[in-house]
């Protein structure tokens, strides 16, 4: 790139020496203006109104015209002797968030680059600095014979401004701003909220001048001889009687022209209720045909599996609790019909085989199999044997004593 100044950024005691550098560019088409009947150009010619001659640029200076017609010269050394200490230097005195910065006031973008290698460390701190602060320097510099406000900021490796228009140079939009009478429906909103939500977001580099394209076909068509093509008619646009209308028709005509592009099928936009005053948050929308929404049908689901899980838990209790008590009839049941056959036990027929080889007939009444035995019935009847077996054990040595002492008196 070209540079088109060359001066030094001032930040603090630190200077570091740049070139600034357009960093946009115009692609329009220009045209010059030639003779219709011949096609000869159209030339400005500078003349003086006095002499009625033609000058040259060398005999052309500056003066400003003041209020009642007359000129006043400024010569190149009035303009040199101006006390502006931003002549060849972008004097930075404040940083501020970006945000701070009024989008009106950005004029032209430049790209400032560091001039020769002792310029890069301190050019390299300052981006660095800026990029970490998150916030932008706003400077003050001269450029074509005036004084400018720029804006310093990080984009991408390298530093960029904006020149700025001076706080006074905005206009306030007095005036502008229609009738304070004038109310908006909530359902106009929702429709323009769907509007918005069915255009959707875009990438910026998708967007290009067709005007311009089609500008160049022309003169491309007209320089080969061709004959130039033709543009289709635009509709006449519409009468807005209706507003509710017109954003229906907006909306429709939205999704169909999503719907060509071949993006896939469109998703269609959501019409959410703005909340009125004393409702905390909108209610969720409800699809046609009495269908519930997507929220409503997963909560109605995630309830539904709740109470399900709830009751099989209340039956598993339920059947846990049923078969303790069922267990424990059983273990006592088994137990008194243990004690009952062991106090009281039929005793038992058997019949002999006949003679001839045949099975003998039991009994008609079914034997009884006794029940088995607790631990706690176990336990008694073993502590009744060893009791019963300590008492005859002691008798038998009782005896034994008896003849032992028998014996000694028959001998004696």
């Amino acid at each position: 790139m070209r540079s088109i100044w060359n001066g030094a950024i001032s930040f603090g005691l630190v200077s570091i020496p740049v070139k600034l550098m357009n960093a946009t560019e115009s692609h329009a088409v220009s045209f010059r203006q030639i003779h219709t009947e011949d096609g000869g150009r159209i030339r400005y010619r500078k003349v003086c109104e006095l002499e009625d001659r033609e000058v040259g640029q060398d005999e052309i200076g500056k003066a400003y015209e003041d209020a009642d017609g007359s000129m006043i010269p400024i010569t190149d050394e009035d303009l040199a002797r101006l006390p502006v200490p931003t002549a060849r230097t972008i004097e930075i005195v404040a940083f501020v968030p970006e945000e701070r910065i009024d989008p009106l006031q950005m004029g032209s973008a430049y790209y400032l680059a560091a001039s020769g290698a002792p310029a890069a460390k301190p050019y390299t701190l300052l981006r660095e600095a800026l990029g970490r602060s998150n916030r932008v320097a706003v400077a003050r510099f001269a450029l074509r014979g005036r004084e400018r406000l720029g804006m310093l900021r990080v984009v991408g490796d390298t530093i960029a401004m904006h020149a700025l228009l001076w706080p006074d140079e905005v206009r306030a939009p007095e005036g502008i701003a229609p009738d304070a009478g004038v109310t908006v429906r909530d359902q106009e909103l929702d429709l323009a909220d769907a509007l918005m939500a069915t255009l959707g977001e875009i990438d910026l580099d998708e967007l290009h001048d067709e005007y311009r394209e089609a500008l160049e076909e022309v003169i491309a068509a007209k320089a080969a001889g061709e004959a130039p093509p033709q543009a289709p008619e635009a509709a006449p646009p519409g009468k807005v009687l209706d507003l509710m209308a017109a954003l229906e028709n907006s909306v429709r005509v939205a999704r169909e022209s999503r719907g060509r592009k071949g993006a896939g099928p469109a998703e269609e936009a959501e019409v959410a209720s703005l909340p009125r005053r004393g409702e905390s948050s909108p209610r969720a929308p409800e699809e046609t045909g009495g269908k519930k929404s997507t929220s409503t049908a997963a909560k109605d689901r995630a309830a539904k599996d709740t109470a399900a899980k709830d009751t099989a838990a209340k039956k598993t209790a339920q059947k846990n609790t049923t078969a303790k008590n069922a267990s424990a009839k059983n273990a006592s049941a088994k137990n008194t019909a243990g004690r009952v056959t062991e106090t009281r036990k039929p005793p038992v027929k058997k019949s002999t085989a006949s003679a001839t080889g045949k099975p003998a007939a039991t009994s008609a009444r079914p034997e009884r199999r006794s029940a088995p035995k607790s631990t706690a019935e176990k336990a008694t009847g073993a502590g009744r044997r060893t009791a019963a077996k300590s008492t005859a054990a002691k008798s038998t040595a009782g005896k034994r004593t008896a003849g032992k002492a028998a014996s000694r008196k028959r001998s004696a």
